[in-house]
């Protein structure tokens, strides 16, 4: 049974910056790959940064030079440095992987950029 568990979402004023967390059971980050997708009210889910399972990583083009996604293979985790956060980068973030063709999401951590 594959679980993924995000944490780290928060209230952020903007410009600042916040590290969300993706622990995964039940499978491997490294060979299966996972990505980090948000979804804003009133707006479709949209891919926000992923990492293949060959290691190529592809990042929205608004978050480019802002966010960072990186993995800790020993822990099976995942992270996604968020610097320089804006208010539109207000949403509920989820953690994803697919396996065997199933798609995998975590519960979601809400993300809110606002003064």
């Amino acid at each position: 049974q594959v679980q993924l568990v995000e944490s780290g979402g928060g209230l952020v004023q903007p410009g600042g910056s916040l590290r969300l967390s993706c622990a995964a059971s039940g499978t491997i980050f490294s060979i299966y790959g996972m990505g980090w997708y948000r979804q804003a009210p009133g707006k479709q889910r949209e891919l926000v940064a992923r990492f293949s399972s060959g290691g190529s990583i592809n990042y929205a083009d608004s978050v480019k030079g802002r966010f960072t996604i990186s993995r800790d293979n020993a822990k099976n985790t995942a992270y996604l440095q968020m610097d320089s956060l804006k208010p539109e980068d207000t949403a509920v973030y989820y953690c994803n992987t697919k396996k065997r063709s199933i798609d995998y999401w975590g519960q979601g951590t809400q993300v809110t950029v606002s003064s």
